[in-house]
């Protein structure tokens, strides 16, 4: 059973992490963990450096959070995903430059590359643009999660989530690294997609492949 603390914990160390993995820059971007009857998530508009354990939010199922605490304006596809999806224990939702860009131009990222397992499918979809911290933007990432591990965001940037905040993070970096080789693929010529039954196999390989291959830490209550 993974405790509070531990949990506030993990989030404030992996928020350290976003800007040197290239994932966001300031205080763009947000983490959450499923934790009790909701979810603790990074506060709004707090460089990551700033945050610290009690600084971290936590916020119910119906959106409600202690006073004088304001959770990131993004929480709601964040506790959308949760209700909807009980394999997934933590999210983490960045900007990084290449997966940006290609939702600046509403591009998914196609089977291009054996990687694209990382995804949970044969592509990484792209939400449609809605305001961000709007239940409009959470009902489309709902959509373009479906079946799926990550996403990118129109106009926005990208999302990836996990069983645990470990996995959530080096899926986001897998995501951002595959959105670079396929912006310059494009550069270079038309990149030839795997066929169905390649992905086929890769999904299958994935199964215990480096991290996914650990019995993952369940955030609990």
């Amino acid at each position: 059973m993974t405790t509070d603390p531990i949990l506030r914990e993990q989030i404030v160390a992996y928020g350290l992490k976003l800007t040197p993995s290239g994932l966001s820059q300031g205080t763009s971007g947000n983490l959450s963990v499923r934790h009790g009857n909701g979810f603790l998530i990074t506060p709004s508009g707090t460089p990551y450096e700033e945050i610290t354990p009690e600084g971290v939010v936590q916020v119910a199922m119906d959106g409600s959070h202690a006073e004088g605490l304001r959770p990131s304006s993004e929480w709601r596809f964040h506790r959308d995903i949760y209700a909807a999806r009980p394999d997934l224990h933590a999210i983490v939702h960045a900007h990084p430059p290449y997966s940006t860009a290609l939702s600046m131009c509403r591009i998914q990222i196609p089977a291009v590359h054996y990687m694209i397992a990382v995804s949970g499918g044969d592509s990484i979809r792209c939400a449609d643009y809605y305001t961000y911290g709007s239940q409009a933007l959470s009902d489309a990432v709902m959509r373009a999660m479906e079946g799926r591990l990550a996403c990118l965001m129109a106009n926005h940037g990208m999302l990836a989530a996990g069983p645990n905040l470990e996995q959530a993070m080096w899926r986001a970096v897998e995501v951002e690294t595959l959105s670079r080789q396929y912006a310059l693929a494009l550069q270079v010529g038309k990149p030839v997609l795997l066929t169905d039954a390649e992905v086929a196999q890769a999904l299958e390989k994935f199964s215990n492949y480096g991290l996914l291959a650990k019995q993952p830490s369940m955030p609990t209550s």
